[in-house]
């Protein structure tokens, strides 16, 4: 896969903005103490600790017949008189909250700005979100959050959560996030007669070095919005929780053993949107980012929460850090290409292309194959593949970057996927160059040595191996891609500071995606 020889390493990104300089991956967070705070971790861990975590426990179960009583006789579908006792009761949870994150080391919450009443704003966009401490908000203004259904069956938790009558989304139901947009859109409109939703529109943590993709979500009901943003100024961050760092409870015990936990959460001004921002819900929520990112000077960049899964993905096949499957990944969805491809349209994707075997499509074939106009995107996205500079693109290729962006996680189906386009007909097995093709495709870089690979494979030297081949060699070497390929590639950690040539096109790999993607990440369990 040849790259275009014209560079246009844009700077600027889609609202004309100049694109900051590169940054560190926003899904990674890693700690490193001084001797001297190790000792001060060692010593807090046997006096402090003990007593926050104690106390803290306490003051949660301290809270739970307060959140009981609260929620009795509560309907889910309206929103009863406030009485006495249930006033009583919120401003009791409020105090036993604010308690217990005075135990946690948050002495003292600055809060900037003037929140705006539901009436004026029923949605409340906070960012950045980077651990489960961003609950303090929410318990400071008991606003409703959108939570996974099973959350209110967890004790004592449960309880906590219904009170402050969440959205509940449910992963079994396949209609749930229709559902959930719905119920939010119906609360938003009631006129300010449901609590505040607080919605968290970047979907996932990340380390607050910049501002990934907002879900669209938060802006669908098209009424005005609050930004808040967050900010943990604390020297030592021990508050981030993110995919690839330490774990929940390591972020838990390192932040009780910290003298004090500053946090700023700082209302900035309501946001209306326009009639266009009305009926583009994307446009309204990149806006509301642009300001919010403004506002905490940070970048923001077009990774998503599908990004991260994509880089972080397990298997033999995982992508290197100098991958553009990330940008294919973004355009496709963008265009809309991954919306409805399942594995039956992969697999009917995959026939299509071998039929096509020996022909290679132009931007109008390529359009007509997809059934879609040509567009800008679709022009940049074709261009990807244009291996030898000529205008033409081998499809089969296409529809192993589209296997590998829509399954990260399942290699060896897209490698099953692969072969079966390239395989001949009499002996369904292939050559070194299509293996070379395959790999360089599915690991989006620009070219693989697969030499040493595929004589390792091709044992009785025929010049050719089936998949059944493959698979047996994988099995007995399931890190082939790092053995074989990439151990003479740069370090997944080291972030690259050029352009890189890559599977696809330089001139499409933007600066700022280049350290996101870590072969040997491990996905943390939210």
């Amino acid at each position: 896969m040849k790259l275009p020889n014209k560079q246009h390493h844009s700077s600027e990104n889609e609202d004309g903005s100049d694109l900051p300089p590169p940054f560190r991956n926003p899904f990674v967070h890693e700690l490193r103490f001084t001797p001297l705070e190790k000792i001060r971790i060692g010593v807090m861990t046997v006096t402090v600790f003990p007593v926050r975590l104690f106390f803290a426990v306490l003051l949660m179960l301290l809270a739970w017949p307060f959140a009981f009583a609260a929620s009795l006789g509560r309907s889910e579908l309206a929103v009863e008189t406030e009485t006495w006792w249930r006033r009583i009761c919120d401003i009791a949870l409020r105090g036993i909250m604010r308690a217990m994150w005075f135990c946690g080391g948050f002495h003292w919450v600055t809060v900037k700005g003037e929140p705006a009443p539901p009436s004026q704003a029923p949605i409340l966009t906070l960012a950045p979100h980077s651990s489960y401490f961003d609950a303090i908000p929410v318990t400071m203004t008991m606003a409703s959050i959108v939570m996974k259904t099973e959350s209110k069956n967890i004790p004592v938790w449960g309880t906590l959560i219904k009170f402050i009558r969440p959205v509940f989304v449910s992963r079994s139901d396949q209609d749930s996030r229709k559902k959930t947009v719905e119920e939010i859109k119906r609360r938003a409109h009631a006129g300010g007669e449901w609590p505040q939703i607080m919605i968290f529109p970047e979907g996932t943590c990340t380390n607050r070095s910049c501002l990934i993709t907002f879900k669209p979500g938060a802006f669908i009901p098209a009424v005005p919005v609050q930004p808040v943003v967050l900010r943990y100024p604390n020297r030592m961050d021990t508050i981030t929780w993110t995919w690839q760092g330490p774990g929940a409870f390591e972020i838990l015990w390192l932040t009780l053993c910290q003298f004090h936990n500053p946090i700023e959460i700082e209302y900035l001004p309501l946001y209306t949107p326009s009639e266009e921002e009305k009926n583009n819900p994307a446009l309204f929520a990149n806006n509301v980012r642009s300001i919010m990112a403004k506002a905490l000077e940070l970048p923001i960049t077009d990774l998503s929460f599908d990004d991260c899964q994509l880089s972080l993905a397990k298997g033999p096949m995982r992508v290197p850090s100098n991958s553009s499957l990330l940008q294919f990944n973004r355009l496709a969805r963008r265009i809309g290409l991954r919306a409805e491809t399942t594995d039956t349209v992969l697999e009917q994707q995959a026939s299509k292309a071998r039929k096509l075997w020996g022909y290679r499509l132009g931007l109008g074939d390529f359009a007509h194959y997809l059934d879609l106009p040509v567009t800008d995107m679709l022009t940049e996205l074709h261009s990807l593949f244009n291996q030898h500079g000529d205008g033409q693109i081998d499809i089969r290729e296409y529809v192993i970057a589209l296997s590998v962006a829509c399954q990260p996680s399942k290699a060896m189906d897209t490698l099953r996927l692969a072969f079966g386009m390239y395989e001949a007909k009499e002996d369904r097995a292939i050559v070194e160059k299509d293996l070379a093709s395959i790999l360089r495709t599915a690991l989006g870089v620009a070219e693989v040595d697969v030499t040493e690979l595929f004589s390792a494979i091709d044992t009785l030297d025929a010049g050719k191996i089936t998949h059944d081949d493959f698979c047996r060699f994988v099995e007995q070497h399931p890190d082939f891609a790092q053995e074989y390929l990439l151990s003479s590639r740069t370090t997944p950690s080291t972030p690259h500071t050029a352009p890189l040539v890559n599977g696809f096109s330089v001139a499409h790999y933007d600066m700022e995606e280049q350290t996101c993607s870590l072969p040997g990440q491990k996905r943390k369990e939210d």
